[in-house]
């Protein structure tokens, strides 16, 4: 990849790989750290001839992966918080919708990041993840679920356990 098709694929595809491993992580420093070493390896990876979105989706598993690598070595690894697409008519939806995907398991966010936020299929999902394809229409279906139960909780009870 020359200099300048590096450039603009970085233009494309920083913004919506920092968004992922920040919601993901919940650690901005982190995201940050990520974000340069995922590149830093796709460049240094000798890849055959691949489309733009092929190569976005090889910049993810490698994210991905690293997020993983963090996840092994963190004892106590940091739960994210995730800016809803609504609107700021509705902060109290907003607060609710952040504090839901705060009490997922990391495993869950990524999911519910990958599948919604990037809108990446079944099959790119297992790509990216490690997972088999079979397996995750299944575990986002859970996901879904628990978000869904934990939105349907008491907000101000939500709120006063994550101390909001």
């Amino acid at each position: 990849m020359n200099e300048d098709a590096f450039r603009l694929f970085y233009e494309r595809t920083a913004r919506p790989l920092f968004a992922y491993l920040l919601r993901v992580s919940g650690q901005r420093h982190l995201a940050d750290d990520l974000l340069q070493e995922s590149y830093l390896k796709l460049l240094s990876a000798k890849l055959p001839i691949m489309d733009e979105a092929q190569t976005k989706n090889y910049l993810f598993r490698i994210a991905t992966n690293l997020l993983r690598d963090r996840w092994r070595r963190a004892e106590d690894f940091a739960v994210s918080t995730i800016e809803s697409s609504v609107t700021d008519q509705h902060p109290e939806i907003q607060t609710d919708v952040r504090i839901a995907f705060q009490r997922l398991k990391p495993r869950e966010r990524q999911l519910l990041w990958l599948a919604y936020v990037e809108g990446a299929n079944h099959k790119e999902i297992a790509s990216l993840t490690g997972l088999r394809t079979g397996s995750i229409k299944l575990l986002l279906f859970r996901a879904r679920r628990k978000l869904a139960a934990i939105l349907r909780r008491n907000p101000v009870e939500a709120r006063e356990k994550v101390n909001i």
